[in-house]
């Protein structure tokens, strides 16, 4: 049987893409991996505890730092998903575009 012969990397060159819920779990994941692949990426999370509450700009901020020292493009956002607008003016504001948006969020948390 032959062997299967790898295609070229995968990679977002030139790309900006939106990750929400970029904090943490599989959102910061996603968020790594594109730009680890070259894309500029826009790190949203509302930064929310577990039961929804409060806010910081901790766990978003953690992951701009990863990309960057990794030598890729990124910057963070902490608005809510509720208020997309301004999460694709963060993208149009420092990169002058918007490629992908990827949403991991939960959303609002409905009681």
């Amino acid at each position: 049987m032959p062997l299967l012969k790898m295609s070229a990397p995968l990679t977002f060159d030139g790309r900006v893409v939106l990750v929400t819920g970029a904090g943490g779990g599989l959102g910061r994941e996603y968020a790594l991996a594109f730009g680890q692949r070259g894309a500029a990426v826009i790190v949203n999370d509302l930064g929310g505890d577990i039961k929804g509450g409060g806010r910081s700009s901790a766990a978003a901020d953690k992951v701009v730092e990863e990309i960057r020292a990794k030598g890729g493009k990124a910057v963070a956002n902490y608005d809510s998903v509720e208020d997309g607008e301004k999460l694709i003016q963060t993208a149009l504001d420092a990169f002058g575009r918007i490629g992908a948006v990827l949403k991991d969020s939960a959303g609002p948390i409905v009681r």
